[in-house]
């Protein structure tokens, strides 16, 4: 189960055709399926739940927001399979509104890093004028950058790359890394 989080690259793909929430698959660079991503519809509470393949026998991951509909919610990650907090995720909610932050940290809730859209231009318009402008973000824990997070331009389906390549300290816990990919497109997905 650990290879499953040693990789440098991810591709992050949404499921196409989804009545109610959603769902992605998480490819490895040989397209190879190492995560499959279930979200619930109709949530108050946000809960989505990351299993090792399509059929949702083993349970990986578990993101889950601290409260309702919130601005500035806290997301938490646990581990499914050790079942230890990994960390969580904050948005920087007022911040967010002309470019998204969100902030990293650890297992004792100290802030460790941050996630940035690439540049305010580039976000205000993707808000105002065109949802057809792919996102790209930016993870750094202290002054070293951990991953990046490009969504491919594609109109029907959303693709993203993830890329830890530059985090040769493994600064990042991969697990948090693969979390970060989910809801990003999970959460951000929905502003469009």
């Amino acid at each position: 189960m650990k290879d499953r989080f040693n990789h440098s690259n991810y591709l992050v793909r949404k499921q196409f055709f989804k009545i109610f929430g959603g769902a992605f698959h998480i490819y490895d660079p040989q397209d190879g399926l190492v995560f499959y991503v279930k979200q619930q519809a109709f949530k108050l509470k946000e809960d989505i739940r990351v299993y090792s393949s399509e059929d949702m026998t083993e349970e990986v991951l578990v993101i889950k927001a601290r409260s309702r509909i919130d601005f500035s919610a806290t997301y938490d990650v646990f581990d499914s399979i050790s079942n230890e907090t990994v960390g969580s995720f904050r948005r920087k909610g007022m911040k967010s509104i002309l470019k998204d932050e969100w902030i990293i940290l650890d297992q004792q809730e100290r802030e460790v890093g941050l996630i940035t859209e690439d540049s305010m231009l580039m976000a205000i318009l993707r808000r105002f004028l065109s949802n057809l402008i792919p996102q790209t973000f930016v993870g750094t824990i202290g002054q070293h950058d951990v991953l990046t997070f490009k969504q491919r331009f594609n109109p029907f389906v959303q693709k993203i790359e993830l890329d830890f390549s530059m985090d040769r300290q493994q600064l990042l816990d991969r697990r948090l890394g693969i979390a970060a990919s989910v809801l990003l497109s999970a959460i951000e997905g929905r502003q469009d």
